[in-house]
């Protein structure tokens, strides 16, 4: 496993802690639970990593698979080209993404613990289809010939930093205390008014990051 492979996958996944639904959801819990917050907002991040690690084995175990019968058939060259062009694509289309303002971001039912996993699990959903850094540090291990325990490994690491916005948020929270609600209001306002700018810049970032890895195989 090579130092350049890490930073890049590294660098993807800071780039995905600017995902908008679990980090607005994340400060709609801090604002308005009370009590067992620690917990209830532990059970939800844990619910989004959790599902965003079984999409990524199932991804790999899978992507995996088909990469060794296609091998088989077609050159590396056609991976290249195919990786490419997908980058292109999402380099394009990032201009063209709509600005949303005051987008409804995701919020519990009630307050027990099923509706928090629940709601960690329609987060999930909704951030899956868009988590284009996520698919594409998959596709770079995928092509990358790591063994299960080096990307299993990789895949840990990526989603703790995935939420680590999250906790950080927690963390200054149960520093601070009411100090932070001003702050959280004007920070879940923002995120409610950006989340189509910060989809766009996703799209940008991990076209060029594709488009740029998929060169020297052309």
């Amino acid at each position: 496993m090579s130092t350049e492979i890490l930073l890049l996958i590294g660098g993807l996944a800071l780039l995905d802690t600017l995902s908008p639904a679990t980090l607005g959801v994340t400060v709609y819990i801090l604002l308005t639970d009370k009590e067992k917050l620690t917990k209830r907002l532990l059970v939800y991040l844990l619910t989004v990593a959790g599902f965003y690690f079984a999409v990524g084995v199932s991804l790999m175990l899978g992507l995996v698979f088909l990469f060794e019968i296609i091998s088989g058939v077609f050159q590396n060259r056609i991976v290249s080209w195919i990786v490419f062009i997908i980058g292109t694509i999402l380099l394009i289309a990032s201009f063209y993404v709509p600005t949303k303002k005051n987008s409804d971001l995701p919020s519990p039912k009630s307050k027990s613990i099923l509706s928090i996993v629940a709601l960690g699990f329609t987060t999930s959903l909704i951030e899956v289809g868009t988590a284009f850094p996520y698919f594409a540090a998959i596709g770079i291990m995928t092509t990358s010939n790591l063994s299960w325990m080096e990307w299993s490994s990789i895949l840990a690491g990526y989603n703790v930093i995935m939420v680590m916005p999250s906790l950080l948020l927690f963390l200054f929270y149960l520093l601070f205390g009411r100090r932070m609600q001003k702050p959280l209001k004007k920070l879940r306002v923002k995120i409610a008014n950006n989340t189509g700018s910060a989809l766009s810049w996703i799209m940008c970032i991990v076209g060029i990051i594709l488009i740029f890895n998929s060169l020297d195989y052309l």
